[in-house]
């Protein structure tokens, strides 16, 4: 991975390297004046190497219309159940 220190320069580290790093590290790495200034900010970027075109078959997509007519009507078991004649009012 690259690791922008705050002087601004890049440096590669493996994951490990940096979950190890540690304050004085980076101090250390200023100090040697370590890394290249990033001209590119998409340097070894993810977004580059996973460049993959991406291919849509809307003619597979399902019709939606005809979809809600399948759909079985729940009220009718509670209509039997519940007793609507009488009045809520005592």
């Amino acid at each position: 991975m690259l690791y922008q220190l705050p002087n601004g320069k890049v440096i590669y580290l493996t994951v490990e390297q940096f979950l190890d790093l540690t304050d004085l590290d980076i101090q250390y790495f200023m100090s040697i004046n370590a890394g290249e200034h990033a001209q590119n900010p998409f340097t070894d970027s993810a977004v580059v190497q996973n460049s993959k075109e991406h291919y849509y078959d809307f003619d597979y997509l399902v019709d939606d219309e005809n979809s809600n007519d399948d759909v079985i009507d729940d009220d009718i078991p509670f209509d039997e159940i519940i007793d609507l004649s009488d009045s809520l009012e005592d």
